[in-house]
């Protein structure tokens, strides 16, 4: 019985200002260099300890394969044409490579809107009713970037 993959979505949330230098590097070395930027990993150890270190400035969680497609298809770039200008088959080709072989066949970082209704609160965690940290509900959050 294989094991199903999980893919981990990270949003920035929070811009620079009086932010530790580990932090930034961190940050960097993700892809997310300014707010509203996503990313989009599978899930390992060092994927989780990144995540630890960065928590108070982005939002993160698991998405389906479903909602990957429709981020690839919507937001997705190859080179400088968009994948919606490419077609579906290659959107499918694309996000099987990834998924199978952990190629990356597409930009890395997803440049979105922010969420419609906005964020609740950016300096709270997510459990107290703000967007930081870990979430249940992160493909909700994408849709609404999209």
């Amino acid at each position: 019985m294989a094991e199903e993959l999980k893919l981990i979505a990270v949003a920035r949330v929070r811009g620079v200002r009086n932010m530790k230098p580990k932090i930034r590097h961190t940050l960097h070395l993700m892809g997310l260099n300014k707010p509203n930027h996503l990313v989009v990993f599978k899930d390992s150890p060092s994927i989780r300890g990144m995540l630890n270190i960065v928590k108070d400035y982005v939002t993160f969680g698991f998405i389906d394969e479903d909602t990957l497609k429709a981020l690839v298809k919507k937001r997705g770039y190859r080179g400088r044409k968009r994948f919606s200008e490419l077609g579906d088959k290659s959107v499918d080709e694309a996000v099987k490579a990834f998924l199978e072989k952990g190629e990356r066949l597409f930009e890395r970082v997803f440049r979105l809107h922010p969420p419609r209704k906005g964020w609740k609160d950016v300096k709270k965690s997510y459990r107290a009713g703000g967007a930081l940290g870990e979430r249940p509900d992160m493909v909700d959050v994408v849709r609404r970037m999209m």
